[in-house]
């Protein structure tokens, strides 16, 4: 008589899977950063800690405000902490990420649409009794579709922020 061993194997493995996977399990760490960031580009900022050293950083508004304003702007970039330096009243973070870019000239995502990878490195200014943070950012962004050949194929952008955690 042949048995199907491929039940009881199936059933170690998920056990021994699990039991990997919750040794290796942390505390959910879930802060949530809300703020406006200025300069090149400016919007809306959401950043989202993902685990102790990675994060989801988004922003929204405008690339820049050369003709009427209307430039449409998005982007979304993974940051790692590469580490922190700590003072008795502020931590500061250094930050390195990568991500994409979306932006229209015309501000309405039509015949202009622009999208690049973009390669940020920020630096924090976390204060430890308020639940705030100023943060400077310069990014490399490298644009791979241009609809109407605008832009340059290298740029950099940067400026300043400010979130508030909870």
């Amino acid at each position: 008589m042949k048995r199907n061993l491929s039940l009881p194997i199936f059933a170690v493995w998920l056990v021994v899977a699990v039991a990997v996977l919750g040794l290796a399990a942390r505390p959910a760490r879930a802060e949530v950063g809300v703020g406006l960031f200025v300069g090149q580009p400016t919007g809306i900022d959401l950043k989202l800690d993902l685990q102790r050293k990675t994060a989801l950083d988004i922003v929204a508004g405008w690339k820049d405000f050369d003709d009427d304003g209307r430039d449409g702007y998005a982007h979304l970039t993974f940051l790692v902490n590469l580490g922190n330096a700590r003072g008795r009243s502020v931590v500061v973070p250094f930050r390195l990420g990568i991500g994409g870019a979306v932006w229209d000239r015309g501000g309405d995502f039509g015949d202009d649409v622009n999208i690049a990878v973009r390669a940020p490195f920020q630096v924090g200014i976390r204060f430890r009794r308020t639940p705030l943070e100023i943060y400077g950012e310069v990014a490399l962004v490298l644009v791979f579709i241009d609809e109407n050949d605008n832009e340059d194929n290298v740029d950099a952008d940067g400026g300043i922020g400010l979130r508030v955690y909870f």
